[in-house]
């Protein structure tokens, strides 16, 4: 029995032994020598000064890498350049990014040397310039990640080609242009991260179509238009998109959301009752938009809701007395609204384990923190103040107008009774001037003006007689 324990625990130490002493094909060594002199020798990878080591059983938080028969399958490289500007021009910078010599063409065509690698990370390593289009040499790749450097430019289609893809990091960088429309083409794609960029256009409606997406995050850019119906993501669960420029009304969500982050953009309309469903939803941020309305009920009651955040809109009305509230919600933002009314139970302050801010509204409650009631009138009655005014103007316009053709009357008889009687005066010196004038030779046109004044002259003859009962 013994024996047996030994033995067993001999081949187990063997086996060790030999996995222990794995080597790395020199080949690939070479390329990752190769790396770290385009990297320019960042301290992070010292520890491969001996060459004699092997690389697939060194690792540091910074610094890992990973192997396969032979062959590397994952680079992790976390650097310490995580110098920011405000004005990326695209030249290097002093202190952030690699020096003048560095090629981003180089780089790829060393990686891609790496014919099993599947997972790639290198941040905050100063690595500048624009992805290369031969990024897609890269065919085995799975997993990229390339934040926090100093990328610019539009991401090149041909990264499309990289058929396995599924997830793409390249946050805080400087990569401007559209929104790419063919990322529907990778066919496991789950997760896309571009925040702290430069992104502009609009949202294509593609998105909808890649139906593997669990992770969308698109934070701090300047997408704008509208947001597409999201519904179809039947995966997705994560999703920020704020700190863009979004000007639609809110889509419908998919249901199996866990986190919806849409603040701080220009959201127009209601908040959809549809919000108030998704029950594994944890986490929802409306803050900072243009939102209306009096937010869903359900809202407040998600099973797992634990915040809500929506400060800063134009929300109205009262919310309900008898509003329930999530057991795990434990922080509520409804502050710099319009909402009026007492507060429901279940955002009663006394309730200690739950953060409420409820400030800037027209609330019963802590008068010295709200607004007056007039601040938050509802926009039907606004537009009740207004037709009433707007009738009261009229009313005095009409009866402007009546006071006005009284004062022409009474004008127009005051001059009949001052003129009327030397109606016939004029009219026979009328008829003596067309006499006169007709034995002058005056053209045919000027007689028949004068036949026309006369038969005026005679119209007020006949009218004479009408004024005359006026004296």
């Amino acid at each position: 029995m013994e024996c047996s324990r030994f033995l067993t625990f001999l081949c187990f130490s063997s086996s060790f032994l030999v996995l222990g002493t794995y080597e790395l094909q020199s080949s690939q060594t070479q390329v990752l020598l190769q790396l770290r002199r385009q990297l320019e020798y960042p301290k992070q990878l010292d520890l491969w000064l001996n060459t004699s080591t092997d690389f697939c059983y060194l690792s540091t938080p910074q610094v890992n890498i990973t192997c396969q028969n032979n062959l590397v399958t994952g680079i992790i490289i976390f650097g310490d350049k995580r110098k920011r500007v405000s004005n990326f021009n695209g030249f290097r910078v002093l202190d952030g990014t690699l020096s003048q010599n560095f090629s981003m063409d180089s780089l790829a065509a060393t990686l891609s040397r790496l014919n099993g690698l599947k997972s790639l990370s290198l941040v905050s390593l100063g690595i500048w310039g624009s992805i290369p289009d031969k990024i897609h040499r890269l065919q085995s790749l799975e997993y990229l990640d390339l934040s926090w450097n100093f990328l610019y430019g539009s991401i090149p289609r041909t990264l499309s080609r990289i058929g396995q893809l599924r997830i793409l990091k390249l946050d805080g960088n400087f990569l401007n242009g559209t929104f790419p429309d063919w990322f529907d083409s990778f066919s496991n794609f789950t997760s896309l991260s571009l925040r702290n960029n430069l992104v502009s256009g609009s949202l294509p409606s593609s998105i909808k179509r890649i139906t593997t997406l669990t992770a969308l995050f698109l934070s701090n850019n300047a997408i704008s238009g509208m947001l597409p119906d999201l519904s179809t993501l039947l995966s997705l669960q994560q999703l920020d998109l704020s700190k863009n420029k979004f000007d639609s009304e809110l889509p419908i969500m998919p249901k199996g959301l866990k986190t919806i982050l849409l603040n701080n953009n220009s959201f127009t309309g209601r908040i959809p009752q549809q919000y108030g469903q998704p029950n594994q939803l944890q986490q929802i941020d409306l803050s900072f938009n243009a939102l209306k309305g009096t937010p869903p009920a359900g809202l407040f009651s998600l099973p797992n809701i634990i915040s809500l955040n929506l400060a800063s809109n134009m929300l109205s009305g009262s919310l309900p007395m008898r509003l329930n509230c999530g057991a795990k919600l434990g922080s509520v933002d409804i502050s710099n609204n319009k909402l009026r009314g007492l507060l429901p139970s279940c955002l009663s302050s006394v309730i200690k384990a739950r953060g409420i801010k409820y400030g800037g509204n027209c609330l019963s409650i802590d008068l010295s923190h709200q607004h007056p009631e007039t601040y938050c009138a509802e926009p039907h009655e606004e537009k009740k103040k207004y037709e009433r005014k707007t009738l009261g103007v009229l009313i005095g316009v009409i009866s402007g107008v009546i006071v006005i053709m009284g004062l022409l009357a009474y004008g127009f008889l005051v001059l009949c009774r001052q003129y009327c009687p030397r109606g016939t005066s004029e009219q026979h010196l009328l008829h003596k001037s067309v006499q006169d004038n007709s034995v002058t030779g005056f053209t045919s046109e000027l007689l028949t003006n004068a036949r026309f004044i006369s038969d005026a002259a005679k119209l007020t003859h006949k009218v004479h007689p009408l004024i005359a009962c006026f004296h």
